[in-house]
């Protein structure tokens, strides 16, 4: 059942259903795998389980350049709208980093604002940057990977 919850203090505040265990496990091991072979295997977890956040933002972090990342990371950003939508979000309210089911989509939307920046999309880099300081207002976190 998503979590929404009110508070009379503020936004309300959206948690991401957590991902199948299978599909952890998958993911954990695809990226165990040998570095020249990580990529592929983190694709075929993708391709198995398209809608998960963590895969693709996986697959955005093991992407081969700047493009490949941004495109997978941007499909990753989608998905995670409908998922959020799906788990009560809308369209306003926090999104935090604090709940682990909610990273697959931030490092999505973070991957993307740092490719978007390094292809010169700027003004969707200042976008995302923006959306993910509106999601959860002590963006960004001690622990985030900056991959």
């Amino acid at each position: 059942m998503p979590e929404v919850t009110l508070t009379p203090s503020g936004p309300p505040e959206t948690v991401i259903a957590p991902e199948p265990a299978e599909q952890q496990a998958a993911l954990r091991e695809a990226l165990a795998a040998p570095e020249g072979e990580r990529r592929s295997a983190v694709a075929a977890v993708v391709a198995r389980w398209p809608r998960s956040l963590s895969g693709w933002a996986a697959l955005g972090a093991a992407g081969r350049d700047a493009v490949e990342s941004y495109a997978a990371y941007r499909v990753g950003y989608h998905r995670g709208l409908d998922t959020l939508r799906a788990n009560g979000w809308r369209g306003s309210g926090y999104v935090r980093w604090e709940h682990e089911t909610n990273r697959g989509f931030l490092r999505c939307l973070a991957g993307l604002q740092r490719r978007a920046d390094e292809i010169g999309e700027d003004d969707e880099a200042d976008r995302c940057a923006q959306f993910l300081r509106q999601l959860d207002p002590v963006w960004p976190p001690a622990d985030l990977d900056p991959r």
